[in-house]
């Protein structure tokens, strides 16, 4: 079987494309946890619809047991270059995030998030992120976010290495 053809809607965000592991480990912070490191892969893919399916897997970098994990889709306005980012999250998170693309970096905000009702405080308010595509060819995230109890904070970073097309 063939691999489906590219939409050309999702064209301005094929970089993205192919499996990712991080390279190094990433590092998260915030002012209620301890600093720590992680390991993920990423895996972004399309069928041929105007829209990309995504999902990030973290692990422990010592141990190598799971950690956060998300899934969801990502979606271009046709003919423009706004983009809407939907995640599900196994801490019982599901949002919208809703940015631009520009190049080989996408900017993207929550636009609203939703939780489980039994979800852990300090709920999160807010959420930020920036991908880009650095001049070595690695995939780079920066996470920020804000909660209940803390305004808007970089939260994760990491870089990825590009192990599948």
């Amino acid at each position: 079987m063939e691999p489906p053809t590219m939409n050309p809607v999702v064209e301005p965000l094929s970089w993205m494309l192919g499996t990712w592991l991080s390279d190094p480990p990433g590092s998260g912070t915030f002012p209620t946890l301890q600093p720590f490191q992680y390991l993920e892969e990423v895996y972004i893919s399309h069928v041929g619809q105007p829209v990309l399916n995504f999902s990030f897997n973290a692990f422990h970098p010592d141990t190598r047991k799971p950690m956060h994990r998300e899934c969801g889709f990502i979606r271009l306005k046709p003919d423009t270059n706004k983009v809407a980012f939907v995640s599900a999250q196994n801490t019982g998170i599901v949002e919208v995030e809703e940015g631009e693309v520009n190049g080989q970096e996408l900017s993207i905000t929550s636009h609203s998030i939703a939780r489980i009702s039994f979800a852990k405080e300090p709920h999160v308010e807010q959420i930020t992120r920036k991908f880009r595509l650095n001049s070595e060819g690695k995939l780079e995230q920066t996470v920020s976010m804000a909660t209940t109890t803390q305004p808007m904070t970089q939260h994760l970073h990491i870089t990825y290495k590009k192990v599948t097309p």
